[in-house]
Formats: C-alpha cells, structure tokens, sequence
C-alpha cells in the first residue's frame, strides 16, 4: 500500500493505491454464483413492482373517476351547508390560522401554516475517486521479445484499477473539502481522520413547527390536508436584528460564528422558511391560497372513501376548477404509473443480466467470443424483459379491461416473433 499527501489551501488530498492478487477462474465462478442469486431476488421482485402498480394504478383511475362523476362546489366558503353533509365538496379560499408560528431564540414570528427552521453545520467532507492519471497494464509477454514487452506496457488515462505483477492495484484518490451540511458528516468513517474531524452533533437541531388549526372560511382541514401544505418559501430576515451577542445575521441566515465570511469547522448557520402564509402581510405578501376537494363533514373537511377502496383527499396551492383539479390527479397517476413500470422493467432486465452472467465468465478466456456472447445476452435480456413486462401489465388489467389486456399480451410476443423470424435468414445466409 502507498500513499502521497498534498494540501491546496482549504482542499485536502491523498491517493492510496491498494493491491489484491488477480481472482482466478474459480473464485471469478464463485463470484458469478452470488451475483445469480442476487438476480434471482431481482427478477421475482420486478414481478411484484409492476403487477401491484396495475393494480394501484386502474383503483386510482377509478376512484378519480368516481370523485369527478359526484364532486360539488358549495355557493360559500363563509357558511356550512347541511345539504353537503358526508359528500365530496370542491372548496377554494385562502388560508387561515389561529396563532402566529415563531422561534423565540431567534425573534422570528409568522403568520403560516408551516414554518421550518433550518440547521447547517460547516463540516470536512470526503471525496473519493478513481485516481488520475496514466496507470500501466502489463501483458504477459515473452521476455526475448524486448520491442513487443515495451509495447505492453499500455494504460489509459484516469484508470483507477490496473494489473501489474500478477495483481490487481487499485489507485484512489480521497479529498476533503469544508461544505455546509445540514446533516452529520460522521468523520470517523473517513480513510484519514486525522486533521479532518468533525463535531458529533449539532448545538441547535432543525425543526418544523405546524399550526394546529388551520381553516378554509368555516371549514378546518384534517391533518392530512395541512400536511400537504409543502410550499415552503425561504423567510427574508432583513429586518431582523441579531437575537444574541453570539449570533450574527448576515444575509438570511444567522451564524453561530465568531467571523461568518471565514467559518471554521464546527460553526452552524441558521435559516428560516414557511409554507401557507396565513392572511395578507404587508411584507410577504397575500395570504396562500389552495384548492380541496375532500368530504364534508360538519365543519371539518376529511378524507372521502370511495367504492373502490381508495379515499379522495385532495389539496393543489392555487385557485383551480373540478375539471382541472381532476386532470392533473390523472396526469400525476399517470406519470407515477410509467415511472414504476420503467423500474420493474429496469429490475428485470438487471435480474436477467446478473443470473446469466455465469456463461459470460465460462468463455472469459476468449476475449472475441467473449464479447460475442456479451452482447448477445444483453438481448436476451433486453427481449425476454419486455415480453415479460408486457405480460404482467396485461395480467393486471386482464378482469377490467379483457381487451387492452389481449392487445398488450400479443405486443408481449412481437419481440420473441421477431428474434424467430431473424434465425432461418442467418442459416441461409
């Protein structure tokens, strides 16, 4: 093992080179037998991540569709109408809270829904990365030939792992930077910790302070409502004075530090956001407002449940009609849909390529025919996961929709029909 040290004012580095002997045919084998395994539990599992997404995805659709078919809008916000009682009501109106949210240890005092102090600690921060460099591959070559053992010597720039001697050299370069970070940078984990040591906690921790009551007009939203009031805004505190003689505010955030424009390690630096301004402020502006559609329920507006076992609990910041409160509930459920399809598929494609990696390390010995085989069960895999993917959506829809699921099941077929009809053309060729 080596290692070099250099230091550029703030920017600390190292490069450590380590060195294993080169795995054999045996244990490269007993390697490819774990990674079968792992690609087993892989494939299984992109199995379940698209089948229940059908399954979520249709008692989404159906559930939206339910709510736009039954959905009304009260004449007023300002008045409980007992006719709505326990229906799906479409409300719009700005946000209204009891109290003002504050932290006293920093004189901030607001009137919102949410207001969150956020925490960061200036703290060394390791980097690692393959070394730079020209790294040098020797090619086992007979040692009569001096010209043709010169020219085997050959590397490539910024390689992090070679061969040299028989064994495998791996060159790592680990640096360290000082960063604000809101979370601990536990330092003993670093490669050297020496000169690089953080804090183990915080003087003064994050937090997010949330008003109890908050109100549409009459109506007072669930807490699932007020949760998904997440519009936080960064607080400006220009007007602020420094709450103590051992902070300083400078810009928007307030430091815990002797000299804030040359921080040391360990100093913290404080700042402020909020979500759901409550009523019009002269300074921040007017009050937040937000549309719900949720079930009315006396004062209260909670969560709707619908025939299809799902429940309607809906909250967009802005002023929006039915139609287009319910349009981008469709698209979100849309774009969730494809996105956790394209990760079963991605799992299966990857569980393929890790349980046949085994026939590419039997013919590792022959560089061409290995490359050969590579490919070739890269579209082995690439194929038999489309197929497999569309045959599981098309399972998923099978009892609700028989004809999507017959025309998706047939598109499951075009890949396999397709390597099929590619082979009696390479014969005759």
């Amino acid at each position: 093992m080596a290692a070099n040290y250099s230091s550029m004012s703030k920017r600390k580095e190292h490069t450590k080179t380590t060195a294993s002997p080169q795995p054999g045919f045996l244990e490269r084998l007993s390697e490819t037998s774990g990674g079968m395994f792992v690609g087993l539990m892989t494939f299984l599992l992109s199995f379940y991540i698209i089948f229940t997404n059908e399954g979520r995805a249709l008692k989404t659709a159906t559930s939206l569709a339910e709510g736009l078919s039954l959905v009304v809008s009260p004449d007023s916000i300002h008045s409980v109408a007992p006719e709505n009682e326990g229906r799906l009501v479409h409300i719009i109106g700005a946000l209204r809270t009891s109290k003002l949210l504050s932290d006293p240890n920093y004189g901030v005092h607001i009137p919102a829904v949410k207001l969150r102090r956020h925490v960061e600690m200036y703290q060394w921060v390791e980097t690692e990365e393959s070394s730079g460099g020209l790294q040098a591959y020797v090619l086992p070559v007979p040692a009569e030939v001096p010209e043709r053992a010169a020219m085997a010597r050959l590397g490539s720039p910024g390689a992090g792992e070679y061969t040299e001697d028989g064994q495998v050299k791996t060159g790592t370069r680990y640096s360290y930077n000082t960063e604000w970070r809101s979370e601990i940078v536990n330092s003993k984990n670093f490669d050297r910790e020496i000169g690089h040591k953080n804090p183990s906690a915080m003087a003064v921790e994050s937090f997010t302070a949330t008003a109890p009551f908050v109100q549409i007009g009459r109506f007072f939203l669930s807490a699932g409502l007020i949760d998904k009031v997440d519009n936080f805004k960064p607080l400006s505190l220009s007007k602020l004075e420094d709450p103590h003689v051992d902070i300083v505010r400078r810009g928007d955030f307030f430091y815990h530090s002797e000299n804030p424009k040359y921080p040391e390690v360990g100093d913290l630096r404080v700042s402020f956001s909020y979500a759901g301004l409550s009523g019009d402020d002269p300074d921040l502006g007017p009050a937040h407002v937000v549309t719900v559609v949720a079930r009315q329920r006396g004062d209260q507006l909670v969560p709707y449940s619908t025939k299809s076992g799902d429940t309607l609990l809906l909250l967009h910041h802005g002023d929006f009609s039915v139609e287009e409160v319910f349009h981008r509930e469709q698209k979100s459920n849309s774009l969730k849909t494809w996105g956790l399809r394209a990760t079963g598929w991605i799992a299966m494609f990857m569980g393929l390529n890790l349980m046949t990696r085994i026939l590419y390390t039997l013919v590792d010995w022959f560089p061409v025919f290995r490359d050969l085989v590579n490919i070739g069960l890269k579209a082995f895999a690439f194929c038999v996961a489309t197929s497999l993917t569309l045959l599981t959506v098309a399972a998923g829809w099978l009892f609700c929709r028989p004809l999507w699921a017959l025309f998706i099941g047939c598109l499951a077929l075009v890949p396999i029909i397709i390597a099929r009809t590619r082979v009696p053309a390479k014969k005759l060729e």
